[in-house]
């Protein structure tokens, strides 16, 4: 008889999925007309979540027959995704009342995302990850269209879904791969049935198959096409979602794969990831140089982001994973901060407005906004002592110490260049000749966008908690 599993290691999740068909139904029952209260009780559901992953922080398990591990590595992402995905909800409030888009399935699709990327990112089988990657997928499908009115929203939902799933194929053809040269689908089992075989061809196809529909899901390079597209047809609330919990997630997904099943293998990877890493960052550095949209602009930036991220992995290192934490949670604090100035991009007329030379003379109809905007420009750049710096350093010399130096440089040359199109937003803010006036920042988003502004300007002086801790995560994937 079989024995029944401890759950003790996936509460989060369990209350999630609770929490999901809970709101569910109260949505339904309730109509439209519940929407706020449903987005709040959905912030209240993920950060009650988050609480349970940080009690259990410290304590390892594997369960569900081996399908599920919980541990240090986990529960830091997961906290990242958790917070990320409430504060992109409080974002979004306005945002669904203004446009007339409060529907409760909004929220509950935001749920049933984050479930599954918790799933991914606890995942310790291949049958678990692709679980979990297709039940975030779907939901972000339907959130990339939430805006049925509007073509450009169905556009790039049905985008994005075509793409999603030939990269959810790709992913599965590599992973059975993988099974029938290894017999086994668990990771831990592929580990040591790799350890104790010559490499065969099948293995090295079935980890570039893997490895490319995991770059799909990073919009990493040459797999980012679908990026600034969706970027731009998505309602702005589900694009700053996507910039910020699914990339922290996937990323988390693919340091585990990687380092995980494939980690005796690595000379036979590293070299992967370092392409990829080298050409996210340069084509996200270049391309957004011609951007004028500033919601394609971002598209191109968290694909040049991604790169730099990458670095940390081809590193293959416990520094060069601490440097990927690090960067995670330095770029979810002031990329938030920056979606929330974006969202409130609205004439005095109600107006939405994208262009980035809509911005021109913000410094004056609203000059803390444009602090806030300056802060996180100057991050995203690079510039120190703002936390941006810090994020760079640390996956550029996880790079050096590893000896990749070519790439450590091509991260050096790609700064250098993103950094035109972000110093250009800050001229425009401040020596442009002033466009009609914005709407002030409302309460809630104000606040998020202040907290973003304090964290991402006075990281410098208190470094050592986050670090620290994300030092303990990578810890736990080279014990």
């Amino acid at each position: 008889m079989m024995a029944f599993p401890d759950i003790a290691p996936a509460a989060a999740e369990l209350w999630m999925a609770i929490g999901a068909m809970a709101l569910l139904v109260y949505g339904v029952l309730r109509g439209d007309g519940s929407t706020r209260a449903v987005v709040w009780m959905a912030v209240a559901t993920l950060l009650f979540a988050a609480w349970l992953v940080w009690s259990h922080a410290e304590f390892a398990a594997v369960t569900f027959s081996g399908l599920y591990i919980a541990d240090r590595f986990g529960a830091f992402a997961k906290i990242l995704v958790l917070v990320g995905s409430a504060l992109t909800l409080i974002l979004a409030l306005d945002y669904l009342e203004r446009e007339k888009l409060e529907r409760p399935e909004f929220p509950v699709l935001v749920v049933t995302a984050c479930l599954g990327m918790m799933v991914m990112i606890s995942a310790s089988d291949l049958l678990s990850l692709y679980v979990g990657l297709e039940l975030q997928s779907l939901s972000l499908y339907v959130l990339a269209a939430f805006q049925r009115d509007s073509v450009k929203s169905t556009e790039s939902g049905l985008k994005y879904f075509v793409l999603g799933a030939l990269a959810s194929g790709i992913l599965l053809y590599g992973a059975s791969l993988v099974y029938g040269v290894t017999g086994v689908t668990g990771f831990s089992a592929i580990a040591t049935a790799l350890g104790g075989q010559e490499r065969s061809v099948g293995i090295l196809f079935g980890l570039a198959f893997v490895a490319a529909g995991l770059a799909f899901k990073v919009a990493a390079v040459p797999f980012h096409m679908w990026t600034p597209d969706v970027y731009e047809g998505a309602p702005t609330p589900v694009t700053a979602f996507f910039s910020l919990a699914p990339k922290v997630a996937a990323l988390a997904l693919f340091i585990r794969v990687m380092t995980g099943p494939f980690g005796g293998i690595g000379d036979d990877w590293v070299g992967i990831i370092s392409l990829l890493s080298a050409l996210s960052m340069l084509l996200g550095s270049f391309a957004a140089i011609g951007q004028r949209n500033i919601k394609r602009l971002m598209a191109y930036s968290s694909i040049g982001h991604v790169g730099y991220a990458l670095m940390g992995l081809a590193a293959n290192s416990t520094g060069g994973v601490r440097g990927i934490l690090v960067y995670l949670a330095i770029y979810f604090g002031m990329n938030l901060g920056a979606w929330g100035v974006i969202l409130s991009m609205r004439r005095a007329d109600g107006k939405l407005v994208e262009d980035i030379n809509d911005l021109a003379g913000l410094a004056r109809e609203r000059p803390l906004m444009a602090a806030a905007m300056a802060v996180f420009m100057f991050s995203l750049a690079g510039i120190p002592p703002l936390a941006g710096f810090f994020a760079k350093f640390y996956v550029f010399f996880a790079a050096i110490d590893a000896g990749l130096y070519l790439l450590a440089m091509i991260g050096v040359l790609a700064t250098v260049v993103g950094s035109y199109y972000y110093l250009r937003i800050i001229k425009i803010m401040y020596f442009d000749e002033p466009a009609p006036g914005f709407v002030p920042l409302n309460g809630t988003t104000g606040v998020v966008v202040a907290a973003a502004a304090v964290f991402t300007l006075l990281f410098f002086l208190f470094p050592a908690p986050l670090v620290g801790e994300a030092g303990l995560a990578a810890v736990a994937l080279f014990p």
